[in-house]
């Protein structure tokens, strides 16, 4: 029995009509989905930032991965534009750039200037306009020209553009017989405008965002006496790697964010603008301790997590360079071999190369020639306990190699003598003896270590002191977050001593000075 011919054919339609709908959802979708940059990977745009400079970035509140600020709501922003996932990191400004080219970050938003220097090698998209001023303690006399400061130190944060425009003008005050401006340059932002509120620099060199947002915080205890020219000066980047293409969609979707009015809410938000400095520059002036303050960065969960990252560190890093010391120092203490020199060589390089440079050189040119060490397991945590477990074992090496060596040769013979194995004899006469001799000088090493591991906020280790500078750049509570920061080094430093009393105590009977005036 043959099918009505309408019942035929209306599955081809429904199909076809199906297909039609489908294809134009997806090309509406793709009409209203931009194109993505090359420089974002699995979904996610990877932004480095300085969190030290209020209100463009900066951390707003106890925890540290709580990153606010201007720069940080434009990089929200270009996520949601692109639709997809944002990882804000935090480091050292020192280590914007060079995690930019090892392609740790896509992007830089941190209050950079955009500077033909820095284009060389980036490519940059101007979003927020800025004028350079030099700024110094309220009360100060007005500056006419820059020839003024001819003599007098400023201070300048390091890795910044600054110190090389005041050198710059210094070559023009000595074609004309001036004193040279004293550049003074300290790792970050709040370091930098210490040094005028104490007095021991003149003035700072700054962008007038920052002095608008810090009024209220520095009880108007700052105010400009200079606005000079300096065209150059004038725009805020964002930094990519060099890509025609990804700046044109860059470009592109700062653009639709300033059409859409975004960027002008962001702008709002964060009182960016002259108007709003008038109203923070008579607030009550500062007590000399707020007790409150300190009492809560002791209690706080980001003190305490980041004295866990340091003590972590540190004991990882001491450990495992003890457990590569050890038989490093047997053959060092050995024959002269080929062996030996190589080992010579190796104490002799990561001892004399600076610990900073031998982190830096781990975190951002090892990926340059292994790209492996680009991908998200290689974390800043593990970099830092390579880093330190290897400068630390160059000296644990020679820590080792002097105990065994003082142990009396005597020893290993009445181990012989007792048909002990070579292992037992180690094991039961020659280590213990020397676990006593070298302890005190390894404990001094770990306290030391345990310092150093301060370095880490380089490659955004989030440690104690880390986070402590991450709050005062916030605050500008100096004394407050410093002396909480000193509570915690202090308790853990006496932690280890009381241990190291403990295992001196345990190993009394192999000090020999002790045997012989025990005896009978």
């Amino acid at each position: 029995m043959a099918r009505p011919a309408c019942r035929t054919h209306v599955w081809p339609m429904l199909w076809a009509a199906l297909l039609g709908l489908l294809l134009a959802m997806a090309g509406h979708a793709r009409a209203d989905s931009p194109d993505l940059p090359g420089f974002i990977h699995d979904g996610t745009l990877t932004v480095c930032t300085n969190p030290t400079l209020p209100p463009m970035t900066f951390v707003n509140g106890t925890d540290a991965n709580a990153v606010d600020g201007l720069d940080m709501d434009i990089a929200h922003s270009l996520a949601a534009y692109w639709h997809v996932h944002i990882d804000i990191t935090t480091m050292e400004f020192s280590g914007l750039f060079p995690s930019l080219a090892a392609q740790r970050c896509a992007m830089v938003a941190s209050g950079l200037i955009r500077l033909p220097a820095r284009e060389e090698n980036f490519d940059a998209i101007t979003y927020q306009d800025t004028a350079l001023v030099i700024v110094a303690r309220a009360g100060t006399r007005p500056l006419t020209s820059m020839s003024d400061l001819s003599g007098r130190t400023v201070a300048v944060q390091a890795g910044t553009s600054y110190a090389a425009w005041l050198a710059r003008e210094n070559t023009s005050m000595a074609a004309h017989g001036r004193p040279p401006i004293i550049i003074q340059q300290y790792p970050t932002e709040d370091q930098v405008v210490q040094q005028v509120l104490v007095g021991r620099a003149f003035a700072f060199a700054s962008q007038d965002v920052e002095l608008y947002y810090r009024q209220k915080q520095l009880h108007g205890e700052i105010s400009t006496i200079l606005v000079p020219p300096s065209p150059e000066y004038g725009h805020f980047a964002l930094y990519i790697r060099k890509d025609a293409h990804d700046r044109a969609l860059l470009a592109q979707a700062v653009a639709s964010l300033e059409h859409n009015g975004q960027l002008a809410t962001i702008r709002q938000k964060w009182t960016i603008t002259p108007d709003h400095a008038g109203s923070l520059s008579h607030p009550d002036p500062a007590p000399l301790f707020r007790w409150g303050v300190f009492f809560g960065a002791l209690t706080s969960t980001a003190f305490a997590r980041g004295a866990f990252i340091t003590l972590a560190i540190a004991v990882l890093s001491h450990l495992t360079a003890i457990v590569i010391s050890i038989p490093m120092a047997l053959a060092l203490n050995g024959r002269n071999t080929v062996l030996r020199l190589v080992l010579k060589g190796y104490v002799t390089l990561f001892r004399g190369a600076p610990t900073l440079l031998q982190l830096l050189f781990i975190w951002n040119a090892l990926p340059q020639f292994l790209p492996i060490f680009r991908e998200s397991w290689f974390t800043p945590f593990l970099a830092t306990w390579i880093a330190l477990s290897i400068n630390e074992s160059a000296y644990q090496v020679e820590i080792n190699r002097a105990a065994l060596a003082a142990v009396d040769k005597g020893q290993e013979l009445a181990g012989d003598a007792l048909a002990l194995s070579r292992r037992q004899v180690y094991r039961y006469v020659i280590f213990p003896q020397a676990l006593r001799i070298a302890l005190p000088p390894t404990m001094n090493a770990f306290i030391s270590l345990l310092k150093t591991t301060s370095l880490a906020s380089v490659i955004s280790l989030q440690e104690l002191l880390a986070v402590t500078q991450i709050q005062v750049a916030r605050t500008f509570e100096f004394t407050e977050y410093y002396a909480a920061a000193l509570v915690y080094y202090l308790a853990m430093v006496f932690v280890f001593l009381f241990i190291q009393k403990c295992i001196e105590h345990r190993f009394a009977w192999a000090d020999p000075h002790r045997v012989t005036t025990n005896a009978p």
